[in-house]
């Protein structure tokens, strides 16, 4: 009988955590000219740069490069790590329109090519207004590589629209340009859609 009453449970705390992973709560999205999280869950890096690309590692594993001079000369590139506890449903930082959106497979360890190992899946997304350039880029684990993305190229998006999901622990990086307000830092906690990044000057 022991048995049964460790199925059921295991069972029940399954069904707990997957209804908590999908979770969708409501944002209250701010007004204003700012910024805000494309992600749930901590800051765990900024990286100001000013070259054509830049390596950013992942929490646990793992790592991507990106272009950041398709946004910007100098760039602040923000990683947001998600934790399964975390919602994971990903928003627009600003009001504009999706100049492109560009999906990358992950690839696995190459003895021949380390450069190339361990890259995680990633899917850029750039959102353009008359104001500035901005990039959204989801990256999944290793594990479970379920990047969803809502939007289309040239479609408009207002802040705080949903444009994708990236399925269990994962990270998304945000890629904007120097200049701006930062209001942020390393280690906050931060929620898509509602907290502000920066403002802008």
């Amino acid at each position: 009988m022991w048995w049964l009453i460790f199925i059921l449970a295991v069972i029940l705390l399954l069904i707990l955590f997957l209804l908590n992973f999908y979770k969708d709560p409501k944002r209250a999205i701010p007004k204003g000219n700012n910024i805000v999280a494309p992600a749930d869950g901590r800051i765990i890096s900024i990286i100001n740069t000013s070259k054509n690309s830049i390596k950013i590692k992942k929490n646990i594993f793992g790592r991507i490069k990106t272009l950041t001079r398709d946004v910007a000369r100098e760039c602040h590139a923000i990683s947001i790590f998600m934790s399964p506890l975390d919602a994971h449903i990903n928003r627009a930082p600003i009001q504009g329109i999706v100049k492109s959106i560009k999906h990358t497979k992950g690839t696995f360890f190459r003895a021949y090519d380390l450069n190339k190992s361990l890259q995680n899946e990633k899917n850029e997304i750039i959102i353009q207004n008359k104001n500035m350039k901005v990039k959204v880029i989801q990256i999944a684990g290793f594990l479970a590589r379920r990047i969803k993305c809502y939007v289309k190229k040239n479609q408009k998006v207002n802040k705080g629209d949903k444009i994708g999901m990236i399925a269990l622990s994962s990270q998304a990086t945000l890629i904007i340009p120097i200049g701006v307000d930062l209001k942020v830092k390393v280690n906050d906690k931060v929620k898509a859609g509602e907290t502000i990044i920066a403002l802008l000057k």
